[in-house]
Protein backbone atom coordinates (compact mmCIF):
# COMPACT_ATOMS: atom_id res chain seq x y z
CA UNK A 1 0.00 0.00 0.00
CA UNK A 2 2.96 2.52 0.75
CA UNK A 3 4.58 1.70 -2.36
CA UNK A 4 1.60 2.36 -4.04
CA UNK A 5 0.57 5.31 -2.66
CA UNK A 6 4.58 7.01 -3.23
CA UNK A 7 4.06 5.54 -6.68
CA UNK A 8 0.99 7.78 -7.16
CA UNK A 9 2.08 10.50 -5.27
CA UNK A 10 5.49 10.92 -7.70
CA UNK A 11 3.11 10.67 -10.72
CA UNK A 12 1.47 13.06 -9.24
CA UNK A 13 4.18 15.65 -9.08
CA UNK A 14 5.53 14.51 -12.50
CA UNK A 15 2.01 15.31 -13.79
CA UNK A 16 1.99 19.06 -11.70
CA UNK A 17 5.65 20.32 -12.98
CA UNK A 18 4.76 18.95 -16.67
CA UNK A 19 1.77 21.10 -16.34
CA UNK A 20 3.88 24.21 -14.79
CA UNK A 21 6.08 24.04 -17.25
CA UNK A 22 3.57 23.92 -20.30
CA UNK A 23 1.56 26.42 -18.58
CA UNK A 24 4.69 28.52 -18.63
CA UNK A 25 5.56 28.15 -21.79
CA UNK A 26 2.25 28.40 -23.64
CA UNK A 27 2.13 32.14 -24.16
CA UNK A 28 6.06 32.19 -25.94
CA UNK A 29 4.72 29.18 -27.80
CA UNK A 30 1.66 30.81 -29.06
CA UNK A 31 3.89 33.49 -29.95
CA UNK A 32 5.92 31.43 -32.13
CA UNK A 33 2.88 29.61 -33.72
CA UNK A 34 0.97 32.64 -34.51
CA UNK A 35 4.35 35.07 -35.93
CA UNK A 36 6.43 32.39 -37.37
CA UNK A 37 4.81 29.00 -38.09
CA UNK A 38 1.45 30.06 -39.33
CA UNK A 39 3.12 32.32 -41.80
CA UNK A 40 5.50 30.52 -43.34
CA UNK A 41 3.09 28.22 -43.66
CA UNK A 42 0.91 30.26 -45.69
CA UNK A 43 4.55 31.47 -47.72
CA UNK A 44 4.92 27.78 -48.39
CA UNK A 45 1.77 27.36 -49.64
CA UNK A 46 2.20 30.62 -52.10
CA UNK A 47 4.88 29.35 -53.11
CA UNK A 48 3.26 26.70 -54.79
CA UNK A 49 0.41 28.47 -56.68
CA UNK A 50 -0.63 30.96 -59.10
CA UNK A 51 -0.44 34.39 -60.08
CA UNK A 52 -3.76 35.44 -60.61
CA UNK A 53 -4.31 37.38 -63.59
CA UNK A 54 -4.74 40.76 -61.60
CA UNK A 55 -1.93 40.40 -59.50
CA UNK A 56 -1.45 38.30 -56.00
CA UNK A 57 -1.84 34.51 -55.27
CA UNK A 58 -4.14 32.38 -57.23
CA UNK A 59 -4.85 28.53 -55.73
CA UNK A 60 -2.72 25.63 -57.77
CA UNK A 61 -0.23 23.15 -56.97
CA UNK A 62 2.48 23.78 -59.03
CA UNK A 63 6.62 24.33 -58.85
CA UNK A 64 7.02 26.27 -61.11
CA UNK A 65 7.81 29.48 -59.30
CA UNK A 66 10.89 27.28 -57.90
CA UNK A 67 11.97 26.59 -61.50
CA UNK A 68 11.69 29.92 -62.33
CA UNK A 69 14.00 31.16 -59.30
CA UNK A 70 17.24 31.57 -61.83
CA UNK A 71 15.32 34.90 -63.22
CA UNK A 72 16.81 36.24 -60.20
CA UNK A 73 20.36 35.19 -60.31
CA UNK A 74 21.74 38.50 -60.06
CA UNK A 75 19.67 38.79 -56.64
CA UNK A 76 20.94 35.61 -55.50
CA UNK A 77 24.60 35.70 -56.95
CA UNK A 78 25.02 39.12 -55.45
CA UNK A 79 23.63 38.00 -52.12
CA UNK A 80 25.42 34.87 -51.68
CA UNK A 81 28.60 36.78 -52.96
CA UNK A 82 28.40 40.22 -51.00
CA UNK A 83 26.82 38.95 -47.57
CA UNK A 84 30.06 36.30 -46.64
CA UNK A 85 32.21 38.75 -48.10
CA UNK A 86 30.28 41.33 -45.82
CA UNK A 87 30.23 39.28 -42.67
CA UNK A 88 34.07 38.43 -43.01
CA UNK A 89 34.94 42.20 -43.36
CA UNK A 90 32.95 42.55 -40.12
CA UNK A 91 34.85 39.58 -38.73
CA UNK A 92 38.08 41.43 -39.46
CA UNK A 93 37.78 44.38 -37.69
CA UNK A 94 35.39 42.91 -34.91
CA UNK A 95 37.89 40.70 -33.59
CA UNK A 96 40.46 43.11 -32.51
CA UNK A 97 38.12 45.45 -31.04
CA UNK A 98 36.32 43.10 -29.14
CA UNK A 99 39.65 41.07 -28.44
CA UNK A 100 41.26 44.50 -26.85
CA UNK A 101 37.55 45.33 -24.68
CA UNK A 102 37.86 41.53 -22.91
CA UNK A 103 41.47 41.18 -22.71
CA UNK A 104 43.40 44.44 -22.96
CA UNK A 105 40.73 47.37 -21.81
CA UNK A 106 41.36 48.50 -18.16
CA UNK A 107 38.33 47.20 -16.25
CA UNK A 108 36.81 50.92 -15.27
CA UNK A 109 37.00 52.13 -18.53
CA UNK A 110 35.27 48.46 -20.21
CA UNK A 111 31.66 49.33 -19.69
CA UNK A 112 32.17 53.39 -21.20
CA UNK A 113 33.90 51.51 -24.28
CA UNK A 114 31.07 48.44 -24.90
CA UNK A 115 28.55 51.17 -24.34
CA UNK A 116 30.20 53.40 -27.27
CA UNK A 117 29.86 50.00 -29.13
CA UNK A 118 26.32 50.10 -29.04
CA UNK A 119 25.37 53.43 -29.32
CA UNK A 120 25.11 53.52 -33.16
CA UNK A 121 22.23 51.08 -32.12
CA UNK A 122 20.33 54.51 -30.38
CA UNK A 123 20.15 55.83 -34.59
CA UNK A 124 17.96 54.69 -37.16
CA UNK A 125 20.07 52.51 -39.20
CA UNK A 126 18.01 55.02 -42.53
CA UNK A 127 19.71 57.47 -40.84
CA UNK A 128 23.21 56.71 -40.32
CA UNK A 129 23.16 55.17 -43.92
CA UNK A 130 21.26 58.49 -45.51
CA UNK A 131 24.60 60.08 -44.23
CA UNK A 132 27.17 57.73 -45.88
CA UNK A 133 25.51 58.82 -49.14
CA UNK A 134 26.44 61.89 -48.72
CA UNK A 135 29.86 60.98 -47.08
CA UNK A 136 30.26 58.89 -50.20
CA UNK A 137 28.02 60.68 -53.12
CA UNK A 138 29.49 63.77 -55.36
CA UNK A 139 29.93 66.56 -52.07
CA UNK A 140 31.62 63.60 -49.76
CA UNK A 141 34.68 62.03 -50.24
CA UNK A 142 35.05 62.75 -54.35
CA UNK A 143 34.98 65.86 -53.97
CA UNK A 144 37.72 66.11 -51.68
CA UNK A 145 39.80 63.64 -53.83
CA UNK A 146 38.89 65.96 -56.57
CA UNK A 147 40.13 68.92 -55.12
CA UNK A 148 43.59 66.92 -54.89
CA UNK A 149 43.70 66.41 -57.84
CA UNK A 150 41.94 62.53 -58.57
CA UNK A 151 39.23 63.11 -60.95
CA UNK A 152 36.31 60.98 -61.54
CA UNK A 153 36.02 59.05 -58.71
CA UNK A 154 32.63 57.03 -57.87
CA UNK A 155 32.11 55.81 -54.73
CA UNK A 156 28.19 55.41 -54.21
CA UNK A 157 26.48 52.88 -55.80
CA UNK A 158 29.05 50.33 -56.21
CA UNK A 159 29.40 47.04 -54.29
CA UNK A 160 32.07 48.36 -52.05
CA UNK A 161 29.93 51.15 -50.65
CA UNK A 162 27.35 48.71 -50.06
CA UNK A 163 30.42 46.71 -48.06
CA UNK A 164 31.30 49.80 -46.50
CA UNK A 165 27.58 50.09 -45.70
CA UNK A 166 27.08 46.15 -44.37
CA UNK A 167 29.99 46.49 -41.56
CA UNK A 168 29.46 50.02 -40.63
CA UNK A 169 25.72 49.09 -39.69
CA UNK A 170 25.92 45.48 -38.38
CA UNK A 171 29.83 45.62 -36.65
CA UNK A 172 28.27 45.92 -32.86
CA UNK A 173 26.46 42.09 -33.61
CA UNK A 174 29.50 41.05 -34.45
CA UNK A 175 31.65 42.70 -31.90
CA UNK A 176 29.24 41.42 -28.62
CA UNK A 177 29.23 37.35 -29.24
CA UNK A 178 32.84 37.82 -29.76
CA UNK A 179 33.35 40.33 -26.43
CA UNK A 180 31.35 37.34 -24.53
CA UNK A 181 33.38 34.69 -25.64
CA UNK A 182 37.01 36.08 -24.91
CA UNK A 183 35.58 37.63 -21.58
CA UNK A 184 34.77 34.34 -20.60
CA UNK A 185 37.79 32.76 -21.62
CA UNK A 186 40.18 31.53 -18.63
CA UNK A 187 43.15 33.72 -18.03
CA UNK A 188 44.64 31.06 -16.75
CA UNK A 189 45.20 29.27 -19.88
CA UNK A 190 46.79 31.89 -21.67
CA UNK A 191 49.56 32.36 -18.70
CA UNK A 192 49.95 28.18 -18.84
CA UNK A 193 50.84 28.80 -22.39
CA UNK A 194 53.58 31.18 -21.71
CA UNK A 195 54.83 28.88 -18.97
CA UNK A 196 55.18 26.28 -21.29
CA UNK A 197 57.24 28.36 -23.86
CA UNK A 198 54.72 28.82 -26.06
CA UNK A 199 54.70 32.31 -28.62
CA UNK A 200 52.66 34.76 -28.40
CA UNK A 201 51.38 34.07 -31.46
CA UNK A 202 51.16 30.37 -30.80
CA UNK A 203 49.05 31.07 -28.03
CA UNK A 204 46.87 33.23 -29.55
CA UNK A 205 45.73 30.60 -32.57
CA UNK A 206 46.29 27.21 -30.12
CA UNK A 207 44.21 28.86 -27.04
CA UNK A 208 42.70 32.39 -27.76
CA UNK A 209 41.45 31.98 -31.29
CA UNK A 210 40.11 28.17 -30.78
CA UNK A 211 38.14 28.90 -27.60
CA UNK A 212 36.72 31.85 -29.08
CA UNK A 213 35.60 30.18 -31.93
CA UNK A 214 31.50 29.93 -31.07
CA UNK A 215 31.63 33.69 -30.16
CA UNK A 216 32.89 33.75 -33.74
CA UNK A 217 30.72 31.68 -34.83
CA UNK A 218 27.59 32.86 -33.24
CA UNK A 219 28.74 36.61 -34.66
CA UNK A 220 29.28 35.47 -38.11
CA UNK A 221 26.20 33.42 -38.67
CA UNK A 222 24.19 36.26 -37.10
CA UNK A 223 25.18 38.90 -39.16
CA UNK A 224 25.06 36.46 -42.19
CA UNK A 225 21.59 35.84 -41.85
CA UNK A 226 20.67 39.19 -41.30
CA UNK A 227 22.29 40.17 -44.02
CA UNK A 228 20.68 37.43 -46.96
CA UNK A 229 17.38 39.29 -46.26
CA UNK A 230 19.17 42.78 -46.22
CA UNK A 231 17.03 45.77 -48.23
CA UNK A 232 18.07 49.04 -46.82
CA UNK A 233 21.74 49.42 -47.94
CA UNK A 234 21.89 47.98 -51.28
CA UNK A 235 18.88 50.36 -51.59
CA UNK A 236 20.27 53.13 -50.39
CA UNK A 237 24.27 52.76 -51.26
CA UNK A 238 23.83 50.37 -54.41
CA UNK A 239 21.38 52.67 -56.09
CA UNK A 240 19.48 50.09 -57.74
CA UNK A 241 22.27 48.87 -59.47
CA UNK A 242 23.67 46.21 -56.82
CA UNK A 243 20.37 43.81 -56.10
CA UNK A 244 20.29 41.81 -53.18
CA UNK A 245 17.34 39.18 -52.17
CA UNK A 246 15.56 41.85 -50.02
CA UNK A 247 15.14 43.57 -53.11
CA UNK A 248 13.67 41.37 -54.99
CA UNK A 249 10.72 40.32 -52.72
CA UNK A 250 9.87 44.02 -52.10
CA UNK A 251 9.67 44.14 -56.28
CA UNK A 252 8.24 41.14 -56.20
CA UNK A 253 5.57 41.61 -53.39
CA UNK A 254 4.54 45.26 -53.84
CA UNK A 255 5.37 46.07 -57.48
CA UNK A 256 5.16 43.07 -59.70
CA UNK A 257 2.40 41.90 -57.37
CA UNK A 258 4.15 37.90 -58.16
CA UNK A 259 2.89 36.61 -54.66
CA UNK A 260 3.96 32.82 -55.75
CA UNK A 261 7.24 33.51 -57.00
CA UNK A 262 8.16 36.38 -54.05
CA UNK A 263 7.02 33.14 -51.32
CA UNK A 264 9.23 30.79 -53.28
CA UNK A 265 12.44 33.36 -53.03
CA UNK A 266 11.24 33.69 -49.66
CA UNK A 267 11.70 29.51 -49.18
CA UNK A 268 14.53 29.60 -50.64
CA UNK A 269 16.21 32.19 -48.58
CA UNK A 270 14.62 30.32 -44.99
CA UNK A 271 16.39 27.51 -46.67
CA UNK A 272 20.12 28.90 -46.98
CA UNK A 273 19.81 30.54 -43.69
CA UNK A 274 19.04 27.14 -42.32
CA UNK A 275 22.32 25.87 -43.82
CA UNK A 276 24.33 28.79 -42.81
CA UNK A 277 23.11 27.78 -38.98
CA UNK A 278 23.90 24.13 -39.53
CA UNK A 279 27.33 25.18 -40.77
CA UNK A 280 28.11 27.14 -38.43
CA UNK A 281 26.87 25.20 -35.64
CA UNK A 282 29.09 21.85 -36.58
CA UNK A 283 32.20 23.98 -37.17
CA UNK A 284 31.81 25.53 -33.75
CA UNK A 285 30.98 21.89 -32.10
CA UNK A 286 34.20 20.11 -34.54
CA UNK A 287 36.74 22.89 -33.27
CA UNK A 288 35.67 24.10 -29.95
CA UNK A 289 33.76 21.26 -28.64
CA UNK A 290 30.84 22.02 -26.29
CA UNK A 291 31.62 25.27 -25.50
CA UNK A 292 29.20 28.14 -26.49
CA UNK A 293 27.91 31.35 -26.32
CA UNK A 294 24.18 31.78 -25.68
CA UNK A 295 23.68 35.74 -26.80
CA UNK A 296 20.85 35.17 -28.61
Amino acid sequence: MLAGTGAVSMHGNRFRRNFLTALLLAPATAWLVVFLVLPFIAIAVFSVGERAPEGGYQAAFTLAQYANLPARATAFWNTMVLAPVGALACLLVAYPVAYYLALRAPQRWRLILLALVVIPFWTSLLMRTYAWMYILGGRGIPALLAFAGIEDVRLINTPGAVLLGIVYGYLPLMILPIYVSLERLDRRLLEASADLGARPLSTFLGVTLKLSLPGVMTGFSLVMILLLGEYLIPTLLGGGKVFFIGNALVDLFLQSRNWPFGSAIAITLVLVSVVVLIVANRISNRVAGARRVDLI
